[in-house]
């Protein structure tokens, strides 16, 4: 009988490596002031631990970087896009296959199409770009999400569901012509990378096939969410990932994808779907905003890191190490009292600034005020999700907070070790211990829309 190891190891050998980027504590007070308090404008080499994103921050494979050196750099009809369109259409059983730059440009496609004043967009929740590009159509952006996703300390093993009942009730009250879409985000990013159920999808599918709306996934973590409904869904655990990945793209009309995430490539992203008439339609959008049918902004090589990347993400030696080692960084955190999104999700943990900083208003920023607080005392940068990313002001002008406070420090994939996330551990564990200095923060200048990627702040008096 082969022993079962406690110990689960990276299924991967370091190759290449590059330097960090060491400073002191009293050059990060300069960078931060300078960079107005928002973390987007510190410059890469000025930072230690990077966990402001896991999008495009992978390391590819040598088979991915094999693949690069013979990507056909065609304009039109190049090998790499057939093999990237028989790779997504193999997977996603999906007939049209679109190229875009990133998940955003499939997004602004799909919603300058579809949306429009008057017209809502449904999901469990919408990430950042997609709610701005619903928003940026004129139609709005409605979430859902299930009532144990806001329970971020009772532990539940799909936190991100829809609450299917109340999403039902909206599409009756609005009536289902005026919604064009619903948008299931697997996983879902906005509420700490929680797992969405294959029970879930199919309750989300039955809604829009009874009222003829299309279902679409976000799948920028689809793999992710297959390994989580195999470790944690009755009826799955002895299913292979990839037939659940397959099953969950059956239950949908479509999905686009930050090829970014769960395909290792630094750049790149799809849009597939079966309605032709939508697609036709995507393709002259594409050619005016992206580029040809057959590259959509991206280059050949780019095609096929993408093509290789989705055969690699679903090695389950890989899965299992991916999320062992979020749950890995929360169970250290949980150690030092620090709150968090519980259980963790698949690419990150999720800080919950509001109930570890009670002090500090939410018009304050609590969450962007730990995040700076973070690369100040240990060179890391992590992204603020709250009020300065989701907040609102109402018709009258009145301030209006986001529902969370969180801090997502998202871990890009095969790129720090357990050193290096114990290095975090450790830092934040210092910074809960004196949590009471941590100031306030206040907006000097910020756009209505997608204000966390370029506002200015200050420290609050």
């Amino acid at each position: 009988m082969e022993w079962k190891w406690k110990t689960i190891i990276e299924p991967f050998k370091i190759k290449t490596v590059e330097p960090l980027g060491f400073t002191t504590r009293e050059e990060r007070l300069k960078i931060l002031d300078a960079a107005h308090y928002n973390l987007f404008n510190i410059r890469a080499e000025k930072v230690l631990i990077d966990l402001l994103t896991d999008s495009g921050t992978g390391a590819m494979s040598a088979a991915q970087w094999g693949g690069i050196m013979t990507g056909d750099e065609s304009y039109a009809g190049a090998r790499s896009y057939y093999n990237f369109e028989g790779e997504i259409k193999r997977l996603t059983g999906f007939a049209e296959v679109i190229p875009v730059h990133q998940g955003r440009a499939a997004e602004k496609i799909l919603f300058t199409l579809i949306g429009g004043k008057g017209k809502y967009v449904i999901s469990n929740s919408h990430f950042d770009t997609t709610r701005a590009n619903v928003e940026a159509s004129g139609a709005q952006a409605m979430d859902f999400p299930s009532k144990a996703a806001m329970d971020f300390d009772k532990p539940a093993p799909f936190k991100g569901n829809a609450d299917l009942a109340a999403m039902e009730k909206f599409v009756r009250e609005k009536g289902a012509k005026n919604i064009p879409l619903c948008v299931m985000t697997i996983t879902n990013n906005s509420l700490g990378g929680q797992p969405v159920s294959m029970e879930n999808l199919k309750g989300a599918q039955s809604i829009c096939h009874k009222y003829g709306i299309p279902l679409f996934l976000d799948c920028a973590r689809f793999a992710e969410n297959a390994y989580f409904i195999k470790l944690r869904e009755k009826g799955y655990g002895c299913v292979p990932v990839r037939k659940i990945a397959e099953s969950m793209f059956e239950l949908a009309d479509g999905t686009w994808m930050s090829s970014k995430k769960d395909a290792f490539a630094n750049m790149g992203g799809f849009l597939a779907l079966n309605n032709k008439d939508w697609a036709s339609k995507a393709r002259q959008l594409l050619i005016l905003t992206e580029g040809f049918a057959t590259y959509g902004g991206l280059a050949g090589r780019d095609l096929e890191a993408i093509a290789i990347g989705l055969r690699e993400v679903l090695d389950e030696n890989y899965l299992q190490y991916r999320l062992r080692s979020a749950e890995y960084f929360g169970e250290g955190l949980l150690k030092h009292g620090i709150p968090i999104v519980n259980p963790p999700g698949g690419h990150g943990v999720y800080i919950n600034a509001k109930k570890l900083l009670p002090h500090i208003q939410p018009r304050n920023f609590p969450a962007q005020s730990l995040a700076c607080r973070l690369y100040l005392e240990g060179g890391i940068r992590g992204v603020e999700i709250g009020t300065l990313m989701f907040g609102r002001r109402d018709a009258k002008g009145g301030f209006l907070p986001a529902p969370m406070e969180l801090v997502r420090l998202a871990m890009p994939r095969r790129v720090y070790t357990q050193s290096h996330i114990d290095y975090v551990i450790e830092v934040l564990g210092m910074i809960a211990r004196n949590k009471k200095s941590i100031k306030g923060l206040e907006v000097v200048e910020a756009p209505r829309a997608l204000a966390h990627f370029t506002a200015k702040l200050k420290l609050g008096r």
